[in-house]
């Protein structure tokens, strides 16, 4: 089967498409035959630093048709649609920009027969990482609102939709260009990230925002505790930073701020329970409550093209791997 790997560590460039074995399914696993994938940016940080033994397969997320079945499954039979995620964990380490790939049954769900594979693909782990964020760390409620940073990106677009689905009110951050594709998705209020009174028009547009989701804490931790409700909620998906600054006010306003990993970076015993939030999201997306935007497709053979484009270029929501 054609594959895209690396054989060590570096720029978009270390990445080959090659001919490798097709894997078999372990005990509770499932082979799946892609028919699509994503591109994250977790993905290019991991091909960045080059954890785990390599050759590695690039690729944490994937949407396909059940090829096999592993012993102990019994939930999934060969020709079932389904998508994943977290296939960079701590217990497993494959990866989806392949013809095939083998995949444990609790990193998957059912993919509706309204929702395409490059749908599935593309809303999987941003998918899986909004919905934690938003509601198993902040417990975003109705009539609430979410300060959502980066609109337009793979998180932050569908941490927008979801949030109105929820029954929220969502005010984020985008370019210029993006704002009539976020305000499509659901959004209250869209601001150019670059204005000089960014706090300021977050703080009018929230009246202070009950939770807030942010990937960038380096940048905009500050602007955080600004614009916080009182016990409001702020989520730190990615970065290095790990506390708030200007720690008088964030304790005069009872701030409670929540680490969370990628779901595709966790290493240890108590992997998310993926399974259950993909399935939900998968039902959304064909009742229409839900919607991911995939800004363009690559085939295999432009995987350096797709890793180079998510960290250096304002993507509209997912970059879409078809083999």
């Amino acid at each position: 089967m054609k594959a895209v790997q690396y054989q060590k560590s570096g720029d978009p460039d270390v990445l080959t498409l090659v001919e490798t074995e097709r894997p078999d399914p372990a005990r509770e696993e499932v082979l799946v035959e892609i028919r699509a994938a994503s591109v994250n940016p977790v993905d290019a940080k991991i091909r960045q630093s080059g954890p785990g033994r390599l050759p590695k397969t690039t690729g944490s997320d994937l949407a396909g048709v059940v090829a096999a079945v592993g012993d102990g499954v019994s939930d999934y039979d060969v020709g079932d649609r389904v998508f994943a995620t977290g296939l960079h964990t701590g217990r497993f380490s494959g990866g989806s920009f392949a013809e095939f790939a083998t995949v444990p049954t609790d990193l998957l769900a059912p993919l509706p027969d309204d929702v395409s594979f490059k749908e599935g693909a593309a809303v999987a782990l941003v998918g899986v990482t909004a919905w934690r964020a938003l509601l198993h760390h902040a417990g975003l409620e109705p009539v609430e609102t979410a300060f959502i940073h980066g609109g337009n990106g793979g998180v932050g677009h569908v941490a927008v939709g979801l949030a109105d689905t929820l029954g929220s009110t969502p005010v984020t951050t985008a370019r210029p260009s993006h704002h009539e594709m976020v305000s499509e998705l659901g959004a209250e209020t869209v601001l150019d990230y670059t204005r000089d009174d960014l706090t300021e028009a977050v703080r009018e547009a929230s009246t202070g925002a009950d939770v807030i989701l942010d990937h960038l804490p380096e940048t905009y931790s500050e602007l955080d505790v600004e614009v916080a409700a009182f016990n409001g909620d702020v989520v730190f998906i990615a970065g290095e930073t790990t506390s708030l600054p200007n720690a008088a006010m964030a304790r005069s306003k009872e701030l409670d701020v929540h680490l969370m990993s990628m779901s595709n970076l966790a290493t240890h015993a108590e992997l998310p329970n993926i399974g259950p939030i993909l399935d939900r999201l998968g039902r959304l997306l064909a009742a229409d409550r839900l919607d991911v935007r995939i800004d363009r497709t690559h085939s295999l053979a432009e995987a350096a093209e797709a890793h180079r484009a998510v960290i250096e270029e304002s993507i509209a929501g997912k970059i879409v791997v078809v083999p």
